[in-house]
């Protein structure tokens, strides 16, 4: 199979998939905040939550039901700012997923990457990569929702996680995007091979 990628396109391709599948696991996984509440482990991510509270009929009594799901709405995420945070995170891991999968095609296609595309497609990594930092950058400012404050004890604010915690999630999020503007663009430049002079 012919490759229109050079030797620095094939490691950028891989290394494309590699900061994707990191954003992309990190932005879906809800392991980005990390608390307690009834003295059962509680964590969130930005459209994801884990244990929750719950009315027991039965016992009348409110227990933490331990497992993880979605907010039933996308309006029943804790706070505008998690909503705006879902958006553009979502946005930009779309597009690091877009390129690392037109990058692995490249490795197996000729003529499908050249310089120039190559070097657009390291623009739209460094998009992506941005979206997803600023969605990152955004989601502290929800950490003073009503959910968030029962989870750190009420000591939470914007910016300030009271007795909670930032989970591995949320690190894996943005060391994929930072690697995707970094890295990725800048081996984008040399990824594609100079495209053949035809006499025609």
């Amino acid at each position: 199979m012919a490759s229109s990628l050079t030797c620095t396109g094939v490691i950028w391709a891989l290394l494309s998939l590699l900061c994707a599948a990191a954003s992309c696991v990190g932005f879906f996984m809800p392991y980005w905040l990390l608390g307690t509440q009834m003295d059962k482990p509680v964590s969130f991510g930005t459209f994801r939550r884990c244990s929750y509270p719950v009315r027991d009929e039965e016992r009348q009594a409110t227990v933490m039901l331990e497992q993880c799901g979605r907010y039933a709405s996308f309006y029943g995420i804790p706070s505008l700012e998690w909503r705006i945070c879902t958006v553009v995170t979502g946005v930009g891991c779309g597009l690091l997923l877009l390129v690392a999968l037109t990058a692995l095609m490249g490795c197996c296609i000729s003529d499908l990457i050249s310089r120039t595309i190559g070097r657009v497609a390291g623009g739209i990594q460094f998009v992506g990569g941005l979206l997803i930092g600023s969605g990152c950058a955004l989601y502290p400012l929800g950490w003073d929702s009503e959910e968030v404050q029962q989870t750190c004890n009420n000591s939470s604010n914007q910016f300030q996680l009271g007795s909670c915690q930032i989970g591995w999630a949320y690190y894996c999020t943005g060391a994929g995007a930072a690697a995707a503007m970094l890295l990725c663009t800048w081996l984008s430049c040399f990824a594609g091979k100079k495209q053949k002079q035809y006499p025609y």
